[in-house]
């Protein structure tokens, strides 16, 4: 029965990594391995004649582990190359929007990390734009602290601004209001005492609310909360014999703040009411009392528009995360202008990880 030992062994490799369109190519550009000493020694009947050989190519067996160990690190840093390449440019998130997750800069290493660089901003569905130029001047971005932490994301405002934005060109915040917690308020005997020229003109016909965003919702970030300021006009629409007739336009700016937690891989949160504002943009039934409208503006956002909001932003969109991965116990961080997901990760075995692997035999 053979027995080895291998004492001394020191292995290298000098890595290249250069991103090319969004993808990171990765090059082995100097590897080698060196054995100080290798020892084998046999058992049995006849041991004694083949030891005297295993002795004498000692020297030739060492280069032969050296040659093989060099080998599957190519290979290995092959398969690496190659699991980068599979990597997606961009992640679903809804049936409007992706995640461009295509890497912009080549990555940055440190003592104890490596830093890789994405776009991060929402898309349009297939049609993620690959960065030509990138101006970025190096500093540390991720701050966590825990730095025994495994992972850290961060997100910058820009990132939430460009999903508003998306899904606003997408004329997704759009919707009619026909039905509401309190009913009455559709229906003009419902503002009798707060409008009554639209009751004398229409009395007791049905109402339709229509909201809109006269632009996209505003995202500030800083090291106490996420605020966001939301500009919409409210189209009061009579319902009368199958008609709809439109009477006024409000304009509204919407101040809230929010929250955000982890929702598995996901980054999701919920928004609040802080404030409203609004003024007439327009009235086809003379002017209106604004101040007595305003506690039925503030209902209405309150009971319909941030549910609604809310049961859009508690699902999250994806943050990018290598699948087979999970985030655990992760901390999240609000600084100037970003949030910081700090997390351990763990991971179960899928195709891509078994990939990865390198065996020596």
């Amino acid at each position: 029965m053979p027995l080895g030992k291998v004492e001394g062994m020191e292995v290298g490799l000098t890595l290249g990594s250069e991103n090319h369109e969004g993808t990171l190519n990765l090059s082995l550009m100097d590897s080698g391995c060196y054995v100080k000493e290798i020892a084998i020694k046999l058992d049995g009947g006849a041991s004694w004649l083949y030891q005297g050989m295993i002795n004498a190519f000692e020297e030739q067996i060492g280069s032969a582990v050296e040659i093989a160990i060099t080998n599957k690190l190519k290979d290995g840093i092959l398969k690496l190359d190659s699991f980068l390449q599979s990597l997606p440019k961009e992640i679903p998130v809804d049936d409007n929007a992706s995640l461009n997750v295509s890497f912009v800069e080549n990555p940055l290493l440190s003592s104890s990390s490596i830093e890789f660089d994405i776009n991060g901003l929402f898309t349009e569905r297939k049609k993620v734009p690959v960065p030509k130029h990138y101006r970025y001047t190096w500093q540390p971005s991720v701050f966590c602290s825990d730095q025994s932490r495994m992972l850290g994301i961060s997100l910058d405002e820009a990132v939430f601004n460009s999903a508003s934005a998306l899904h606003y060109d997408a004329e997704f915040m759009e919707w009619t209001v026909d039905k509401v917690p309190d009913q009455a308020l559709l229906n003009t005997a419902g503002w009798r005492f707060i409008i009554p020229q639209l009751y004398k003109k229409y009395p007791n016909d049905d109402m339709n609310l229509n909201i809109s965003l006269s632009s996209p919702p505003i995202i500030r970030i800083s090291k106490y909360n996420i605020g966001a300021t939301v500009y919409a006009d409210v189209i009061i629409d009579v319902v009368e014999a199958g008609q709809v007739i439109p009477v006024a336009c409000i304009s509204l700016k919407i101040c809230g703040s929010g929250s955000v937690k982890i929702v598995g891989n996901n980054l999701g949160g919920s928004v609040k009411l802080d404030d409203l504002v609004m003024s007439l943009k327009w009235s086809q039934i003379g002017d209106l009392r604004m101040y007595l409208i305003q506690p039925v503006m503030w209902t209405l956002v309150q009971t319909v528009v941030i549910p609604y909001a809310n049961s859009y932003l508690g699902k999250g969109f994806p943050l990018p995360i290598i699948h087979g991965f999970t985030l655990q116990n992760a901390e999240i961080i609000f600084s100037s202008s970003k949030v910081t997901v700090c997390s351990d990760v763990s991971y179960s075995e899928s195709d891509n990880l078994n990939q990865l692997r390198i065996h020596f035999e």
